[in-house]
């Protein structure tokens, strides 16, 4: 079954983001992004400027065939057809269909509560299909 977690009061979520996609690639996964096209548009220029020192190998999934293969991070508005199934990482407002297809599963929620309310939805839809969540509250972590 999917593990889900639930990464709470991230106070610059793209930010955190990068910082896990990082860690992530760094560890040797393959993770697929998910969110609205200005979000991850946001999130590709973020990726390359974040750090002077790291690079998170990454591509939008409408990139070539070769590329896609070939990155660890893929960047997508619908995970309908992307290759990786390893890690989902979810920046939009809804729990991505078909998510149950990935080993695991990240919701990011920043700190307003418009974000708040909408990880409640998407918590409770998870609980009601039977997944267990795991709790991260990022209050008190500031890098990684």
């Amino acid at each position: 079954m999917t593990e889900v977690a639930f990464h709470f009061n991230a106070p610059d979520s793209l930010a955190y983001a990068c910082r896990l996609l990082r860690k992530a690639v760094g560890s040797g996964a393959k993770v697929v992004v998910t969110g609205p096209p200005d979000t991850l548009r946001e999130l590709d220029a973020l990726l390359w400027t974040f750090s002077a020192t790291d690079f998170v190998p990454h591509c939008l999934a409408d990139s070539e065939a070769h590329v896609v293969a070939a990155s660890p991070v893929i960047l997508a508005t619908s995970i309908a057809s992307t290759a990786h199934q390893q890690v989902l990482l979810n920046l939009g407002r809804l729990v991505p269909e078909g998510f149950d297809r990935f080993e695991r599963v990240i919701e990011l929620v920043g700190q307003d509560e418009q974000q708040r309310q909408l990880a409640r939805a998407r918590w409770k839809q998870y609980t009601d299909r039977g997944y267990a969540i795991t709790r991260h509250d990022l209050t008190l972590k500031t890098s990684d």
